[in-house]
């Protein structure tokens, strides 16, 4: 009878069970490991034997067959390493390990049989509690991230022997990073205190962060939009419990958690550069990891100097941003990653930078052959445009600041907590920005004073209704950021005023 040892893999940003099963028949001494297994799981074998040798046991000289169940989804990574070792040594009776069964297994071996760290240890473990595993044996360094799970009992080792006597009942404990303190994450330094002689820019983000509203800074070089847009994070709420562990997750299976194990409790901020791939975007490649768009879920993805991304990359992010998911289909399945993020965008105004000051000697069609490198659909995606003014620096000198992150995110948290409560009863839905069309009829209705203004705006600038829906889900935040109960002609007002581009192209001559 084979004997097996439950462990775990990773299809997406989900975890899933995998039974390991390891039998011994006669004949040529062998490994053969079956159950669609990726390049690190084939050579999974010359790792085991060198481990377990080293251990100080003795690897069957007979034909060892492993296989991991269920056999007809492809699986990947190095982490089935120690439990395949347990299998072998519990199959030919090397060892007597107790209640095997009862522990999930996690670690990959190294040659002198230690337990190396792996990614994706908290989804694995999300797995195992969902399936009804509640002990799960883990590599020492991967102990921290491990215990984010509060129903799972862990036990963490630093090499196979140790793991072996333990599960023999030999009064080997756990070795675990226990008391010792790992650096967790260090508490940002930004703070829209140090932005001074920018307050309308200021509003216009304070606006943004408090509905989730997408954002673009046109501006010269050196005017503050990237100053701006890091800063972003700092207003915006604390994350909840299940949202640092949403973010943790794909940290965790990217690879990106500092020191291997700490939970990511501050609000990603995602800044690629202009030569960013397609797939390190919106994710992919043959085993389809997250892109930027998901490690930026719950955070601010920022695209600085916009024009240069190509326009392929740009076009591709239209579904993310409107779904707040995004599906990669490859030929072994179809994975789902979450990329709800608010997006944060910069460009020049002109291809020198500097129009319409003297500076710029920028032609009418160059700067709308400039523009036009963003296509339509992406420029309708974005609530705010604002242009972004320099302010001369020994103006800058006597000027004080304004307001400092924690004011502002008061008020971003105050309007958020508004939201909240107008949308309990609506599923997938806490912020202004993600109303359906059937909500913004309930919640963003006005008077008809008001609603002639937005409509004489809208007919001046042909306004799609993707991008009206917009400004009436901006203007629904302008009012709660102000607690008032409807939408008011101030709201509208102030809302029009974030949409620099629309009357600045208006300005421009024509050139056909």
């Amino acid at each position: 009878m084979a004997t097996m040892v439950r462990s775990f893999a990773i299809q997406g940003i989900e975890g899933y069970p995998v039974e390991i099963e390891a039998t011994l028949l006669e004949g040529m001494p062998m490994l053969s490991i079956i159950g669609l297994g990726d390049q690190a799981v084939r050579e999974a074998g010359e790792r085991i034997q060198a481990a377990i040798n080293s251990a100080g046991y003795q690897f069957p000289k007979k034909k060892v067959i492993l296989s991991l169940a269920p056999g007809d989804i492809r699986k990947r990574g190095s982490h089935f390493d120690l439990g395949m070792a347990l299998a072998i040594l519990q199959e030919s009776e090397e060892v007597g390990a107790k209640n095997l069964g009862e522990y999930g297994v996690i670690g990959e071996l190294a040659l002198n049989g230690s337990i190396r760290p792996c990614t994706g240890i908290l989804p694995m473990i999300m797995a195992a509690s969902k399936n009804g595993i509640r002990k799960v044996i883990v590599p020492a360094g991967n102990y921290k991230e491990a215990k984010l799970i509060k129903n799972i009992e862990v036990f963490a080792f630093g090499g196979l022997s140790e793991a072996v006597r333990f599960l023999e009942g030999k009064g080997v404990s756990s070795q675990t990073v226990g008391e010792e303190e790992l650096p967790g994450e260090q508490n940002s330094v930004l703070d829209f205190a140090d932005v001074k002689g920018q307050d309308e820019l200021i509003d216009a983000a304070v606006l943004a962060a408090a509905g989730g509203h997408n954002m673009l800074m046109i501006g010269e070089p050196g005017c503050g939009k990237t100053m701006i847009a890091q800063r972003i994070p700092t207003i915006l709420p604390e994350m909840t419990e299940s949202e640092s562990l949403e973010i943790t997750k794909i940290y965790s299976i990217a690879g990106l958690l500092k020191n291997g194990h700490t939970l990511v409790n501050a609000r990603p901020f995602r800044a690629p550069h202009h030569n960013a791939s397609l797939n390190a975007l919106i994710g992919g490649g043959v085993n389809a990891l997250p892109g930027e768009v998901s490690l930026a879920h719950n955070g601010v993805l920022f695209l600085d100097e916009l024009t240069e991304f190509s326009r392929r990359t740009l076009d591709a992010l239209r579904q993310p941003i409107e779904d707040k998911k995004v599906c990669i289909s490859r030929v072994n399945g179809t994975n789902t990653f979450p990329a709800n993020f608010m997006f944060v965008t910069a460009m020049n105004p002109c291809p020198c930078g500097y129009y319409p000051g003297k500076k710029c000697r920028c032609t009418d069609y160059e700067i709308i052959k400039y523009r036009s490198r963003i296509s339509g659909p992406i420029m309708d995606r974005i609530d705010v445009q604002k242009e972004v003014h320099p302010v001369g620096y020994f103006e800058l000198e006597s000027m004080a600041s304004s307001r400092d992150s924690k004011t502002l995110r008061n008020m971003v948290e105050a309007a958020r907590k508004i939201q909240q409560e107008r949308f309990a009863d609506e599923e997938g839905v806490n912020s202004n920005a993600q109303m359906t069309t059937s909500m913004i009829q309930k919640y963003c209705g006005m008077d008809k004073e008001t609603l002639s203004l937005l409509k004489e705006n809208c007919e001046k600038y042909s306004y799609s209704a993707r991008v009206i829906h917009k400004l009436m889900r901006m203007a629904r935040t302008s009012a709660d950021l102000d607690g008032a109960e409807k939408i008011r002609r101030t709201d509208v007002e102030r809302v029009l005023g974030c949409r620099d581009l629309d009357k600045s192209s208006s300005r421009m001559m024509v050139v056909t």
